[in-house]
């Protein structure tokens, strides 16, 4: 996934980013919470966001967040967020410096959630 980001990146004329370990704790709880708790959202049942959940684990550099749910592999999701402008701008935003990824897979899944920081 880090090596479709940063080519996605690369051809929008940014600086690749670099793998975040404590983001992609935060982006793992999110996609097994999804999984767990039956819903597919940003915020989670509690009524937390993606900022929230990463404030909370100490990752304060958290600034955006992409979820999906059922490609079946990293090229397919990457293929889905790039189509989508949100996700797109998220992924090709130069000031973001990191990235944090989480899957976690099960019957309806799998679910994908990416966060940036800087």
């Amino acid at each position: 996934m880090l090596a479709l980001v940063n080519q996605a990146r690369a051809a929008a004329g940014c600086g690749a980013v670099s793998a975040d370990a404590r983001l992609a704790g935060v982006a793992g709880a999110h996609s097994a919470d999804m999984r767990d708790r039956g819903f597919f959202d940003h915020d989670n049942p509690d009524g937390l966001g993606p900022f929230d959940r990463a404030d909370a684990a100490g990752a304060t550099n958290a600034r955006a967040e992409n979820i999906a749910q059922g490609q079946p592999d990293a090229a397919s999701v990457m293929d889905s967020w790039l189509t989508s402008p949100g996700h797109r701008r998220n992924i090709v935003d130069c000031s973001y410096r990191t990235m944090g990824l989480g899957v976690a897979t099960g019957s309806g899944g799998p679910w994908w959630t990416q966060v940036f920081g800087v």
